[in-house]
């Protein structure tokens, strides 16, 4: 195989070519994650404008917004249980910053579920997603459904058991 034939939009189809591939543009292999830098508050303030700055005075901080949706994460049932989802031990990580564009508040929450064909999945999904038409300031909340670590009744907490009769 003539390495310089080669293209950069040809699509190799045995290890020869692919070798020569690889020789003539070198490895393509993916980017490893990082975790999303985000601006702290004070650095978001640097800068700006009084009137944007008295807007975010008058918004909670990142960690009372983060209270505040676990106070609302209190507030749903799982479908099939007399528990909450958060007493159930299914909210793994609840982040909070400030979009530095609309300035408004945005939440992770990291989440699994009780088992992964969970029939309610979408709709205790959508219930946690909903968190942001009830609270001001908060202008999205992302859902992210992981399943690892898994969840097992070891993760709920004493209410939890107690009104599950496991205590």
């Amino acid at each position: 195989m003539d390495i310089n034939n080669i293209k950069i939009d040809d699509i190799p189809t045995t290890a020869e070519e692919m070798k020569a591939y690889e020789e003539k543009f070198g490895k393509n292999e993916p980017e490893p994650k990082s975790e999303i830098k985000r601006p702290s508050e004070e650095e978001i303030r640097a800068g700006m404008d009084a009137q944007k700055q008295a807007f975010l005075d008058k918004t909670p901080s990142d960690e009372e917004m983060k209270e505040m949706v676990i106070e609302e994460l209190k507030k749903i049932y799982d479908p099939e249980l007399p528990v909450n989802i958060y007493d159930l031990g299914l909210i793994y990580n609840v982040e909070c910053w400030t979009n530095e564009v609309s300035l408004m508040k945005w939440c992770k929450v990291t989440m699994t579920l009780t088992s992964a064909t969970c029939s309610m999945s979408e709709v205790i999904v959508d219930l946690v997603k909903s968190i942001s038409k009830r609270l001001e300031y908060l202008e999205n909340v992302d859902v992210d459904i992981v399943f690892d670590p898994p969840w097992d009744q070891s993760k709920m907490s004493d209410e939890a058991k107690l009104a599950m009769g496991m205590l």
